[in-house]
C-alpha cells in the first residue's frame, strides 16, 4: 500500500512499492553525463567517504512537508516561485547577497500572495547550486584547451591549468558553503525577517529609485491594513504570519555529490537526498536509460524535470513511469522551458501527453532558458518582454488545454546587475557592459524580478 505519512517526523512508518533494483550507487550502472573527470581517483573517494559522513542540510520532514505542499499547488490551492542564481560561487557565499537573495523572493511572494489571494511556497535556487552542464568537456582559448568550467563544486572559473582540474576538495566546500547559507537563512527566517507585520524590512537600499516603488509601497500598506483588520476583529495576533517556510533546490547533476548525501532516517522508509529539499532533473541528463533518471527514481525527495522542446511525448511519459510509478500527488514537478517563439508549438502536446498518463504533476514555467541569446558584441543576455512574453503565453496555453500553470522558476539576484535587458528602466544592450557579474546565464536584476511577480498578478486580474 501507498505511503501516507505527512510532515510529522513521528507519524508511524508505513510500508509502500519501494522502487526494486535500487541503491544509492546503482547509478553507476547507467550511463552517466555531465560528470566531472578527476585525475586523482583515490583523493575523490576520499572526499565521498568524508562528505558521507557529515550532517545533512535538511531533515526528512522538512522534505515531506514540501511534498505536501507540492500537492496542494497540484490541487490548485497554492502557487509556487522558485529562483535564484543560474550557479552559486563560494566567493558569493556572504550575508549581504544571501539576504538580498532572500529579500527579493520573500517580496516577489508578498506580491503574489496578495494578488494570486493563495498561499505561495517559496523554494530557492541556493545552498547547493554549484554545478553547471557544459556542452563540452573541453574549452580552448588563443590555443590553449583546458577542463570546462563546470561550477565551484568542480573548478574554478579562472582559465589557468591548476584551477580547471577537477578538485575533490570542492566537494566538501560545497558542503560546507551550502550549510552556511542555510544555517544563515534558517537564522532569518526564524528570527522574524520574514514577519509580514514588518515587510519594510525587507526593503534593498536603492528600492526608492525604481519605478515600481510606489506601487510596491501601496501593496505593502494595503496587507498591513489587512492583517491589522484581521487581528482586530479576532482579538488575536496572527502568528503564523511571522515566519515563512523556505526550501531549497539545485540541479543534481553530480552524483557523487548527490550519492554521498542520500541516506535514510529512523521511522521512515525509503531513502532521502538530504543535501536539498528539491533536486530536479535537466533536460541533458533526463535519458530513460541515464544514471541520474535511475538515481531520481530511488529517492523520496519531490522532483523537478526540465521540459524542453526536444523532449516529445514518447520521452515524457516515460519519465513519469519510471520516476512515479505510483501517480502520488506531490512527487512530480514539470518546468517547462521552450522560449517565446517555440512554446505555442511545443507546449500543447505534453501537456495531453502528461493528461493521458493520469500522472498528478506540477507545471512550472521557465522562461529563462529558452529565451538566451548574445549581443552583436558576444555578451549572453536574456530580453525581459521575451521572458514576459513566455509566461504569458504559458498562462494562456495552460488555460486552453485544461491545465494550470501553477509557479514560476526563474534565474534571479537581489543584486542591481545588469544581465538581461528591458524591464521598468528599459535596460538596453550597452547596459549590459555596466554591471554584468554572471559566470553562467544573465539573470533578472531585483526590479525585474519584482516586476515579473507584479505583472503575472495583473494579468490573473484580468482572468488569464
Amino acid at each position: 500500500m501507498k505511503n501516507t505519512a505527512k510532515s510529522d517526523p513521528a507519524a508511524p512508518v508505513r510500508e509502500v512499492n519501494v522502487p526494486k533494483d535500487w541503491n544509492p550507487e546503482s547509478w553507476k550502472n547507467f550511463p552517466a553525463l555531465q560528470q566531472a573527470n578527476y585525475p586523482d581517483r583515490e583523493a575523490l573517494d576520499a572526499a565521498l567517504k568524508k562528505l558521507a559522513s557529515l550532517p545533512p542540510l535538511v531533515t526528512s520532514w522538512e522534505i515531506l512537508s514540501l511534498r505536501d505542499q507540492i500537492a496542494e499547488a497540484q490541487a490548485g490551492k497554492r502557487f509556487v516561485l522558485q529562483g535564484g542564481d543560474c550557479a552559486e560561487s563560494f566567493e558569493e557565499c556572504c550575508s549581504p547577497l544571501i539576504t538580498n537573495r532572500l529579500k527579493v523572493l520573500l517580496q516577489m511572494s508578498l506580491a503574489l500572495i496578495h494578488g494570486l489571494q493563495m498561499p505561495v511556497v517559496r523554494i530557492g535556487r541556493f545552498a547547493g547550486q554549484y554545478a553547471k552542464p557544459r556542452s563540452s568537456d573541453l574549452e580552448t582559448r588563443d590555443g590553449v584547451t583546458l577542463p570546462s568550467y563546470r561550477g565551484d563544486i568542480v573548478n574554478a572559473f579562472e582559465f589557468k591549468e591548476a584551477t580547471r582540474i577537477p578538485d575533490p576538495q570542492r566537494l566538501l566546500q560545497a558542503h560546507a558553503y551550502s550549510a552556511m547559507t542555510m544555517n544563515f537563512v534558517r537564522s532569518l527566517v526564524d528570527g522574524g525577517f520574514a514577519d509580514l507585520h514588518h515587510t519594510e524590512y525587507w526593503e534593498l537600499g536603492w528600492l526608492d529609485h525604481s519605478p515600481l516603488a510606489d506601487e510596491f509601497q501601496k501593496l505593502t500598506e494595503s496587507l498591513g491594513q489587512s492583517l491589522r483588520f484581521m487581528e482586530t476583529i479576532t482579538g488575536r495576533d496572527v502568528g503564523s504570519l511571522r515566519r515563512v517556510d523556505f526550501f531549497t533546490s539545485h540541479e543534481a547533476l553530480h552524483l557523487h555529490y548527490e550519492q554521498a548525501q542520500t541516506r535514510q532516517v529512523p521511522r521512515q522508509w525509503g531513502w532521502f537526498n538530504l543535501g536539498t529539499h528539491f533536486p530536479w532533473i535537466g533536460m541533458r541528463t533526463a535519458d530513460l536509460d541515464g544514471a541520474h533518471v535511475e538515481y531520481f527514481r530511488g529517492i523520496r525527495n519531490p522532483l523537478g524535470i526540465k521540459v524542453g522542446p526536444g523532449m516529445d511525448r514518447d520521452w515524457l511519459s516515460g519519465l513519469l513511469e519510471i520516476l512515479n510509478p505510483d501517480r502520488e500527488a506531490g512527487r512530480i514537478v514539470l518546468i517547462h522551458r521552450m522560449g517565446e517563439e517555440k512554446i505555442d508549438e511545443y507546449l500543447p502536446p505534453l501537456i495531453r501527453a502528461v493528461a493521458d498518463t493520469g500522472s498528478p504533476v506540477l507545471w512550472l514555467c521557465d522562461p529563462m532558458h529558452g529565451n538566451t541569446e548574445s549581443t552583436g558584441d558576444g555578451i549572453k543576455t536574456r530580453r525581459f518582454r521575451k521572458i514576459l512574453g513566455e509566461m504569458e503565453l504559458a498562462f494562456e496555453i495552460h488555460l486552453a488545454n485544461n491545465s494550470r500553470l501553477g509557479g514560476l522558476h526563474l534565474e534571479l539576484t537581489g543584486e542591481n546587475v545588469t544581465e538581461c535587458t528591458g524591464g521598468a528602466r528599459d535596460l538596453s544592450d550597452e547596459d549590459l557592459k555596466r554591471d554584468y557579474k554572471s559566470t553562467v546565464d544573465p539573470r533578472l536584476n531585483y526590479e525585474q524580478s519584482l516586476e515579473m511577480a507584479m505583472l503575472i498578478v495583473r494579468k490573473h486580474r484580468q482572468g488569464i
